[in-house]
């Protein structure tokens, strides 16, 4: 794919090195958001992050920017040991013109691709094998088309997310279930049990460090 851009662009625009780096260049920035999504921790970080805030019963606090932010930055936290074999790997390499900007596109997927197998869950994986018309064995990551490790990935992400938010959900049901039997047992019928269930969830939060918690937790489960 990358060597049929590149003879698309040298086409257009002659031999000049230059204006194929800058289209290239052009093109992954328009493509980045989709590519953190989709390549990334990025969607498991930002469905636990929106987990925690649903759970507290605080539909605006913390704001949307503040989860995308945490979540952006946990990714690059993550994603850190992926990042630096890319920039040795493929990107330095290619920089200095030792490589052709094939191999550079093939050596940056490599690390990209160990890391989304590690986390596809085997299931998923052979899943989306099947879908896909595929019967052959899988013993690496690079027996495995991005057509089908890339949902993989992205469906085992959101499994894991979910699992986790759910964990963080029963302590603050069970809150809101003593709240609300509290407020039954003494007539107050009438006073929504959300309004007095969401300091005493805060202050549980606060008391356990639950930030911490949570996101130790979620940067753990990449391990």
């Amino acid at each position: 794919m990358s060597g049929t851009l590149s003879d698309i662009v040298r086409t257009l625009f002659g031999e000049s090195a230059q204006t194929v780096d800058i289209v290239i260049l052009l093109t992954v920035l328009t493509l980045l958001p989709t590519i953190v999504v989709m390549l990334t921790g990025f969607t498991r970080i930002v469905i636990v992050l929106s987990f925690i805030r649903n759970a507290l019963g605080m539909q605006q606090t913390p704001p949307n920017q503040v989860i995308i932010g945490l979540a952006l930055f946990l990714t690059f936290f993550v994603m850190g040991p992926v990042f630096t074999d890319v920039y040795e790997d493929a990107y330095k390499p290619y920089s200095d013109g030792e490589i052709t900007q094939t191999e550079f596109f093939e050596r940056a997927m490599d690390p990209i691709r160990d890391f989304m197998f590690s986390q596809a869950k085997t299931s998923d994986t052979s899943f989306f094998m099947k879908l896909g018309g595929i019967d052959e064995a899988v013993e690496s990551p690079d027996d495995i088309p991005l057509r089908v490790l890339i949902p993989a990935f992205m469906t085992s992400e959101i499994k894991t997310a979910f699992r986790i938010g759910f964990y963080i959900y029963i302590p603050f049901i069970v809150i809101d279930m003593v709240v609300a039997s509290t407020l039954m047992a003494m007539g107050m019928m009438m006073l929504p049990p959300a309004m007095i269930s969401l300091p005493f969830k805060v202050m549980l939060f606060v008391m356990v460090d639950g930030w911490q918690l949570v996101i130790g937790t979620v940067v753990s489960s990449f391990g």
